[in-house]
């Protein structure tokens, strides 16, 4: 287990089998990266963390949809509304 920022934790597959306690204990003030061969394959975060992410990316959508239904209301043209795949270009969720 690595520390590598005060809020980001390393550690490899074969750790998460054999100190899945402490690393339980370890997410409660940080998130784990699983690193599978030192590549990035996981993020583990504790409940309370994922409850508020859920939270939040459920009121940026609730918003985005408020937006285009106020587009839509003024008369839009057709063309001119975005796929989602736009949507998330310009807010840079991809």
């Amino acid at each position: 287990m690595k520390t590598v920022k005060e809020d980001t934790t390393l550690i490899g597959v074969s750790e998460l089998r054999t100190k899945a306690d402490q690393i339980f204990k370890v997410m409660d003030r940080s998130m784990v990266v699983v690193e599978r061969r030192h590549k990035p394959k996981a993020v583990l975060i504790s409940i309370e963390r994922y409850e508020k992410t859920e939270a939040l990316l459920d009121w940026v959508e609730d918003q985005v949809l408020g937006l285009l239904a106020k587009e839509r209301e003024k008369g839009t043209p057709r063309k001119a509304y975005l796929t989602l795949e736009q949507v998330e270009e310009r807010l840079k969720i991809r």
